[in-house]
């Protein structure tokens, strides 16, 4: 054997094992940030749960999508449920302490009185997973205080900002009674005012037991509502809450739900 064929396959042998050390690290860092809370699925919580179920809609029979949004209360969050009583539909709305619940209280109140279901997205959209444990309960700790303040109820329900979420967010979620919601259907209206864009990214992703993410304080999501309205119930969806979604099951303080 020569000599450079001698040293060419240890070389070899290195970088195969220093290829493989990387893939496994990766792979348990995964393993400890995003798979370490406790997480399930609307359809999967309702499949472990029994009784019957509050209302008119059952999503164990109907064919059922959850309408979300986040960022409010803004001004355009009037046109909003102008839209949604005319529709005869309520939606779930995950509401901002800073800039929003603190400067649109009177638009929370209306949220509130016309029994959209209300949960907690923070005070300042801070990543929960990337601020001290102190200041993360804080977050949510803040603008639970302030919701039931003006509405008279503590949520149940909070959406980490950006969905970002690990074990101790989960900690303080159930410790705080907060289950927490993801998402199946994001329009990314944050980038886009194009109304016509916004309905078809919604319409192509949509199925059945989704939830939907929209944020109402977007220039172009709330024009995009009646037509994404109109489509899913040409489509045979029945649209709910996220907590109608989940029943008969209780939303689970801590615990992820992601369709």
């Amino acid at each position: 054997m020569h000599l450079n064929a001698r040293i060419r396959r240890p070389r070899i042998l290195i970088a195969v094992a220093t290829a493989v050390a990387a893939v496994l690290a990766v792979a348990l860092i995964l393993a400890l940030t995003v798979t370490t809370y406790d997480h399930t699925s609307p359809r999967a919580a309702r499949g472990k749960a029994s009784g019957s179920v509050a209302g008119n809609v059952d999503c164990r029979k109907a064919k059922c999508v959850a309408l979300t949004f986040d960022g409010g209360p803004s001004l355009t969050t009037p046109r909003l449920l102008d839209i949604l009583k005319q529709e005869d539909l309520h939606a779930t709305f995950f509401v901002q302490g800073k800039g929003h619940i603190a400067k649109y209280p009177e638009i929370l109140r209306r949220i509130s009185e016309e029994e959209h279901e209300i949960g907690n997205h923070t005070w300042n959209h801070e990543d929960l997973t990337d601020i001290d444990v102190d200041d993360a309960r804080q977050e949510l700790t803040r603008t639970q205080g302030a919701i039931e303040k003006i509405t008279g109820t503590r949520p149940i329900l909070m959406r980490p900002p950006e969905g970002r979420t690990n074990r101790t967010v989960a900690k303080i979620c159930r410790d705080l009674g907060l289950a927490q919601v993801l998402w199946s259907v994001t329009a990314k209206d944050y980038e886009t005012t194009d109304s016509a864009l916004i309905t078809k990214r919604v319409l192509d992703q949509t199925h059945r037991d989704g939830i939907i993410l929209l944020h109402d304080l977007h220039k172009g999501t709330v024009p995009a509502v009646p037509g994404i309205i109109k489509a899913l119930k040409r489509r045979g969806y029945t649209i709910v809450t996220v907590s109608q979604l989940l029943a008969p099951a209780k939303p689970q303080p801590g615990m992820v739900y992601r369709p």
